[in-house]
Order: structure tokens, then sequence, then C-alpha cells
């Protein structure tokens, strides 16, 4: 596992191999999160609307029966 050490300036070079995995580029928003005494690195979706899509936790259908019971 790849070691990241925290420059003077507070900074860290995130590295090569996490790069490349995230395909991320110069210029890319990264989202830090800090929580537990750990840091979580992602990247910045480009539209949350479409990062969060299909990850709610209703069963399948329950949405179209509800829809169907205001009728």
């Amino acid at each position: 596992m790849p070691l990241a050490t925290l420059s003077s300036k507070n900074q860290i070079v995130i590295p090569r191999e996490a790069r490349e995995a995230l395909q991320l580029k110069p210029g890319d928003k990264l989202l830090i999160r800090a929580h537990d005494g750990k840091i979580l690195v992602m990247e910045k979706p480009k539209s949350y609307h479409r990062a969060i899509l299909g990850r709610g936790a209703y069963p399948k259908n329950y949405l179209k029966k509800e829809r169907q019971s205001w009728k």
C-alpha cells in the first residue's frame, strides 16, 4: 500500500496508482471527509443526482405501487 507524507505546507501527493485507478487529472475536485479517525478522499461527482441514482433502499416496484395508490 503506497504511503503519502504530509508536507510542511499541509499538502499530500495522491500516489500514482490511486490517481490512475480513479482516472484523476490535475484540476479535478476531490471531496475530503474525516470520520472516526480516518480520512476518506472521493472524486467530486460531476452530477450529484446521477451519483445517487439507484441507491435508494426501496424494494422493487415499491414506488410504482405507491404512485398507483394515489389515483
